[in-house]
């Protein structure tokens, strides 16, 4: 049988050890450098000819954590490894995902394309923008999703009168899914974007006077969404306000945004290499979900139990 090998980029090393942890299994040596003018250069220090080999590399910019896993990816393919899996915990340029004015890059089917050519064998990621990316890939994708660690976590953490709340009308399906399952009530958010990374709160569907609420979202960049949607909440009559988010990539000010808005508490994961200072966030680790993803991967087994949500 084909040894498992488990490489990792650079973008972030410290989440790669703890899958390999979580399954008792080493990262495998392979040197990155970049030359004088910062091309990368990549070189795996074991023989992989023939291995099952997963590359854990989050794609978020700057480009070149992106490629540095093509690289990484195409070192393999020509070391003659069987199979090389792309093991993707933030899939970075996954928000343009269509076109939704004229003259502008669909990044997403843009960086599956060239996931695709440099060799991968298969992806897998967690909680991409829009469910659809997985048909960008012209190979199999294991989409997981952060909710496997978030509901039980959130049922142990019991919070009364709960209602789940969207902040636009694209987190409808994965709030549905939080509200069955936590069986609470449902609230959209419809907001209206007057251009990019500006969000601006239009009205709120549904009742949250005197409720705790729960926003579940899939990233949070700079934070306006988010906050915006808890001042807005706060007005309205809601009590206690909390949030969901499985990427944290709290660019510019936001952590600074999240601090002074009226949200209790932000429960995020570490998919993102973010070093984060605010007694407000609080991160749980997915190494686990990768973890045992990547070992029945290996075994050929079925990981379908591991995307646990958006069934709603």
């Amino acid at each position: 049988m084909p040894e498992l090998k488990i490489f990792s980029g650079r973008s972030h090393r410290a989440l790669a050890i703890a899958i390999a942890d979580t399954i008792e299994h080493e990262l495998g040596k392979c040197d990155i450098e970049n030359f004088s003018d910062g091309e990368i250069w990549v070189k795996y220090n074991s023989n992989i000819r023939g291995d099952d080999v997963f590359i854990v590399q989050s794609t978020n910019p700057p480009a070149e954590n992106l490629m540095e896993l093509l690289i990484m990816i195409d070192a393999a393919k020509r070391a003659s490894a069987r199979r090389v899996t792309a093991v993707i915990p933030y899939f970075g340029y996954g928000r343009q995902d269509r076109k939704d004015q004229p003259r502008v890059s669909i990044t997403a089917k843009l960086v599956a394309n060239l996931i695709t050519e440099a060799g991968a064998d298969r992806v897998i990621t967690m909680d991409l923008h829009a469910p659809q990316i997985q048909g960008f890939f012209d190979i199999p994708v294991d989409h997981l999703y952060s909710s496997a660690v978030f509901m039980p976590f959130l049922r142990q953490f019991s919070i009364p009168n709960l209602a789940v709340v969207s902040p636009d009308v694209g987190g409808i399906k994965l709030a549905r899914a939080y509200a069955k399952r936590l069986d609470s009530e449902l609230i959209l958010i419809d907001k209206r974007r007057p251009k990019p990374n500006i969000a601006e709160v239009m009205n709120i569907i549904g009742d949250v006077n005197e409720k705790n609420i729960l926003i579940v979202d899939d990233l949070i960049d700079t934070g306006g969404t988010f906050t915006n949607a808890v001042e807005a909440l706060k007005d309205a009559g809601a009590n206690e306000i909390y949030g969901a988010c499985a990427h944290a990539v709290l660019s510019g000010d936001s952590v600074r945004k999240v601090e002074e808005s009226s949200v209790k508490k932000l429960f995020v994961t570490d998919t993102f290499p973010t070093r984060i200072v605010c007694e407000k966030i609080e991160a749980l680790t997915v190494a686990k979900i990768f973890g045992e993803a990547i070992l029945r991967c290996y075994n050929n087994e079925s990981i379908s139990t591991l995307f646990d949500i958006d069934k709603g």
